[in-house]
């Protein structure tokens, strides 16, 4: 069997129960940043909820990306780690280059319904083994000799895309 080449997802959901300083600055300014946004769609106040906004006013799609300014700075400080993902030792060892914001949930006169996702993409990951409930990766994803992580998948957490090359160096997707 080749090697294989996986990328993992996390999906971090924030929303008003949230408990680190990072993530209540997370929520704030995006709820901020929604209700400012979302008045380019709703114009006339009919209204109130992220949903009935993408149901009546389907250019509201647009709600994720221009909501997406707010939080952008925030996670430029984690310095593209992923956050809250850890190997086996409760190291924080994932990095990620791509990621990608939605709202969940919202409403204009209830910041408690006020929820949001932002998916991590980690960056290519060499998958070694598995070892009971662990994967073994490293991310020497180029074939360059790198330290390894154990790591057990957790909620929120999934192989988003997986590559497997062949023992000749190819790549086959």
């Amino acid at each position: 069997m080749g090697t294989r080449i996986i990328t993992l997802c996390y999906r971090k959901i924030i929303d008003a129960r949230s408990q680190k300083e990072w993530e209540k600055l997370v929520f704030e300014d995006t709820w901020k940043e929604f209700k400012m946004q979302s008045q380019l769609f709703n114009q006339e106040n009919r209204y109130t909820t992220f949903s009935q906004l993408l149901l009546h006013v389907p250019a509201s799609e647009k709600l994720h990306f221009l909501v997406s300014a707010a939080a952008v700075n925030y996670i430029k400080q984690l310095n593209n780690k992923i956050p809250d993902i850890v190997n086996n030792i409760g190291k924080i060892f994932l990095s990620f280059s791509k990621f990608y914001f939605e709202i969940i949930n919202s409403d204009l006169q209830h910041k408690s319904v006020h929820s949001v996702a932002i998916n991590f993409y980690s960056d290519p990951l060499r998958w070694h083994e598995t070892i009971g409930d662990y994967l073994l990766l490293s991310a020497d994803a180029d074939g360059i000799e790198g330290q390894t992580s154990l790591y057990k998948i957790q909620p929120f957490v999934n192989i988003h895309s997986l590559q497997k090359e062949q023992n000749d160096g190819a790549i086959k997707r």
